[in-house]
């Protein structure tokens, strides 16, 4: 019997199974999520509650066995989706498999069944275990497929262009642009997606010794001929159902910004060659960092700001947490102008006190290229990789990170569903219409 077959004839995991079974058969005799009737929601809730309680409880017991199972002793290194699809394989009804998860990412917000959640029970498990939850973050830092089929052609003529980024290395500088101009630069999936792909090449790169990322001109309107860094996550997307839990609410986390920081896995397989493939970053802030822009810039090594410039994580208003901001934003700017920052929507202009704790050069528009260069010229001393390397360490180690994202998990995905979330959607959705 193999390992995948020996779980799945657990008696916890055959309760799972049945649970589900039981839930399925529910949802069958059910109208859509937006039509039920309350008895309905009452019956498709308790049943999803039951499958929930046995989930758990076999991953209290089992979850290093499961992902030794399903990585083949650690030795396959899948993504967060390819996880929760080979645990629904292994266990059936223990997370959604990914044709259920693609299902329900079509759906309207109205009619989501709330797989999301059920995800984050078995992802949060898996990062609270030492041993799953290490090397489930090592795979989620491992170059990906699109980024090695890239290279070469990217090694070759030193530029590419993606559908929302634009990658181009010179000098050993490689110039990261986020070019998003219709939306100012708001993150969707295809954006996080082409982020990592541009992430992963600039640290493969032989050529690349700094990365600098920067928004591009924008066409919108209220910003038209101006250059943009981030407006964060896109809430017409979000609004619309329309992010993923695993590849943007998560993955982006995991993925390239966690690349941004710590590097990549995968590519040297010795402690003593270094480990993790690094490179130092700059961020170049023109207009605002908003919310995820804000995130992005907290992981880079040094940041340039324009002079009119500001920053701000709208938390509270967009209704959901900030990814791994209160983990890095504290460290910076002290607990209590933290709080001020999330919880209550707080703003930092460049011109501001305590803008000198998150900026380290405040210059002119006209003045942005020249001072990008000399900061670059400065990250591409001999040292600074090592050295970037002890402090990133120093201030986010990997059991920390991964503590915190087990605890995220879980919160982020409850919050989707939170009805202060919801009445969100419903005017959004309703405006919109």
């Amino acid at each position: 019997m193999s390992r995948v077959d020996s779980l799945a004839a657990l008696p916890e995991a055959r309760a799972v199974t049945a649970a589900h079974a039981t839930l399925s058969g529910v949802l069958a005799d059910c109208a859509p999520p937006s039509l039920r009737t309350p008895r309905q929601r009452e019956a498709v809730a308790s049943a999803r509650h039951e499958v929930r309680l046995r989930t758990a409880g076999f991953l209290r017991a089992y979850t290093d066995r499961l992902y030794d199972a399903i990585t083949a002793g650690r030795t396959r290194f899948l993504r967060l989706a390819e996880v929760c699809d080979a645990a629904a394989t292994a266990v059936p009804g223990l997370a959604p498999t990914m044709a259920e998860s693609d299902a329900e990412q079509n759906r309207p917000p109205e009619d989501k069944e709330g797989l999301d959640v059920d995800q984050s029970i078995l992802i949060s498990h898996l990062l609270r275990s030492s041993t799953a939850g290490s090397h489930l973050l090592e795979a989620m830092r491992r170059p990906t497929p699109r980024a090695l089929r890239l290279l070469p052609e990217f090694e070759r003529t030193g530029h590419l262009s993606l559908d929302s980024v634009y990658v181009q290395c010179s000098a050993g500088v490689a110039h990261l642009t986020m070019q998003r101009d219709d939306c100012l630069n708001a993150e969707d999936n295809q954006q996080v997606e082409d982020m990592e792909t541009a992430v992963d090449l600039i640290l493969l790169a032989s050529a690349a010794e700094v990365g600098v990322i920067r928004g591009g001109v924008m066409s919108h309107p209220r910003y038209a001929g101006r250059r943009v860094f981030s407006s964060g996550i896109n809430l017409k997307s979000l609004h619309a159902g329309r992010i993923s839990f695993t590849g943007f609410l998560l993955g982006r986390e995991m993925g390239y910004l966690a690349k941004i920081i710590h590097g990549l896995t995968g590519v040297r397989d010795h402690h003593w060659d270094r480990g993790a493939v690094q490179k130092p970053w700059l961020a170049a802030v023109d207009s605002f960092a908003i919310g995820g822009g804000a995130q992005l810039m907290l992981a880079c090594d040094r940041v340039i700001v324009e002079r009119d410039a500001y920053f701000t994580i709208p938390a509270a208003r967009e209704g959901i947490i900030p990814g791994v901001a209160a983990l890095r934003l504290g460290r910076l700017v002290g607990a209590r102008q933290a709080r001020q920052i999330i919880l209550a929507d707080g703003r930092v202009a460049a011109a501001d006190p305590v803008a000198r704790l998150l900026f380290d050069e405040v210059c002119a528009p006209d003045d942005m290229a020249a001072a990008i260069a000399a900061e670059a010229s400065r990250l591409a001393s001999p040292a600074v990789v090592a050295n970037r390397r002890m402090l990133n360490l120093a201030d986010e180690s990997q059991e920390s990170f991964r503590e915190f994202l087990a605890e995220f998990t879980v919160q982020q995905a409850g919050r989707l569903y939170a009805k202060d979330v919801l009445n969100k959607v419903s005017r959004f959705t309703t405006s919109a219409s």
